[in-house]
């Protein structure tokens, strides 16, 4: 499966300018109708966000995973960006989640002497989360 079988279309493809991207290659992305537009020179952290992103999801992931097919890889890819968005925490934003917000700290003795933790797998056991039990 690629972007023309589900309706849509790349239209540019944002790269660095390394040496290992020869003029054949912007030659096939042409062809195919993407233009591909060049970083900034000495511009490090423009592609940071969509870097760190993958090197986490090749680390917790992918490097774990022996992927059999296709559909095997963008169900486990699925699986991934629902526990990076919803359950696992960022240090870069207070270890919070991204589509959900801090839950309440736990500030009574009782609480914290009587805490029930469930722990649910994804994939396997390659993603743990880790809740409150009720």
């Amino acid at each position: 499966m690629d972007l023309d079988d589900v309706g849509r279309r790349a239209r540019f493809l944002i790269r660095d300018r390394d040496g290992k991207f020869p003029t054949l290659f912007d030659g096939v992305l042409a062809d195919a109708g993407i233009q591909v537009v060049l970083s900034g020179i000495q511009m490090p952290r423009m592609n940071s966000i969509m870097e760190w992103w993958v090197q986490t999801c090749r680390h917790e992931l992918l490097d774990r995973t022996v992927m059999w097919n296709q559909r095997h890889l963008l169900h486990a890819l699925r699986e991934y960006e629902q526990f990076y968005n919803s359950h696992r925490p960022h240090q870069g934003i207070a270890n919070a989640r991204p589509l959900r917000p801090l839950p309440p700290p736990i500030v009574g003795q009782a609480q914290i002497a009587h805490l029930h933790v469930r722990q649910h797998q994804r994939l396997g056991g390659i993603l743990n989360e880790y809740r409150h039990a009720a």
